[in-house]
């Protein structure tokens, strides 16, 4: 008699326990919010607005999304909220500026993350920085670039623009000569107009995607490529890291362009239920094959080269296990102020 009591109570307490919510039972009425790191209107923005209602049909619920701008500090202000304040339920995304991961490992204490704790989804494409000249410039070669003082503009000394020049300067003796506080815009008519010369960080994808004519037109000389492996379509155009004779000076130069192999990365904050970090991941994988959404990359002119969240997190790894002095020396090009 007590044990069937007893089988019965188990039976009434099963009954009545709750049951736990599915991943489409949460998608079905919960927005998806979606960070991006930078202003309306930006390339990040924009790529962020085409991609995540295509990520947002291939999760189960097909939850509505909500493009939220938070730009500040750098991109900074994005990380750091992702990392601390945004909900870690599976309803927050971000679309990130891809420098901004290497700061904890070079020391800056405004960095409150740690890269390798998100829920990293993957990237859209990886980034290829190009040192250039105009067409009109009589410079031909990063050899040339060691013979006299070539003037590059930037947005200002914490950009790409102003950091790979300067460790061009320091680690090949190269002459660049960096004029800051140009807009992105203005950096590159500066270049047009004869003000500066070239610019020397900027991606390849950038100037496919804003000045494609000026490719056609040739009105560009490629002097380097600034990443870890060639662009496919520059099979000619030599990689600066192929230009170190010295190790340790080629450990640092990969330190400081390694986020380009991020390109355009999207994560969650650490530590979300894993039956949701596994929807957004399969999402995202499917998202980047659906003819729909490569039709909208092809309209905005996206080049799709994408890395998974697994790779960039094992890319971080490495980076945080590099040798100290390496990292130091890295750390005073990138967080030049």
């Amino acid at each position: 008699m007590k044990r069937g009591l007893f089988a019965a109570a188990i039976v009434l307490a099963a009954a009545g326990a709750p049951r736990a919510e599915t991943v489409e039972e949460f998608y079905r009425k919960t927005p998806l919010s979606v960070y991006v790191g930078s202003g309306a209107g930006g390339g990040f923005d924009e790529i962020a607005r085409v991609f995540t209602p295509h990520l947002a049909r291939h999760l189960p619920g097909a939850p509505q999304v909500v493009v939220k701008n938070m730009p500040g500090a750098g991109g900074l202000l994005n990380v750091n909220f992702m990392y601390n304040s945004a909900p870690k339920d599976g309803s927050a995304i971000a679309a990130p500026f891809n420098t901004v991961f290497m700061l904890p490992i070079f020391g800056d204490p405004s960095a409150k993350f740690d890269s390798r704790k998100f829920t990293w989804l993957g990237s859209l494409d990886k980034q290829t920085a190009t040192c250039l000249v105009w067409r009109t410039v009589a410079i031909n070669s990063i050899e040339d670039a060691k013979k006299r003082e070539v003037l590059t503009g930037a947005t200002g000394t914490n950009a790409t623009p102003a950091i790979f020049p300067a460790v061009l300067n320091a680690l090949l003796g190269t002459k660049f000569k960096v004029i800051s506080g140009y807009s992105t815009n203005e950096m590159r008519l500066a270049m047009e107009r004869g003000e500066t010369e070239g610019v020397c960080g900027l991606a390849w994808q950038t100037y496919k995607a804003i000045a494609p004519q000026w490719i056609a037109d040739g009105k560009l000389k490629l002097l380097a490529q600034l990443g870890l492996s060639k662009h496919k379509e520059l099979p000619d155009v030599p990689l600066a890291l192929d230009m170190f004779a010295n190790a340790a000076d080629r450990k640092v130069f990969e330190l400081v362009v390694l986020p380009q192999e991020f390109g355009r990365p999207f994560m969650a904050p650490p530590d979300l239920p894993a039956d949701r970090a596994a929807a957004l991941k399969k999402a995202f994988d499917e998202a980047l094959v659906d003819p729909l959404f490569l039709a909208d990359a092809k309209k905005i002119r996206l080049d799709i080269d994408p890395m998974t969240g697994d790779e960039i997190r094992a890319m971080l790894e490495s980076a945080y296990a590099a040798p100290k002095d390496q990292i130091d020396r890295a750390a005073k090009f990138s967080l030049a102020q």
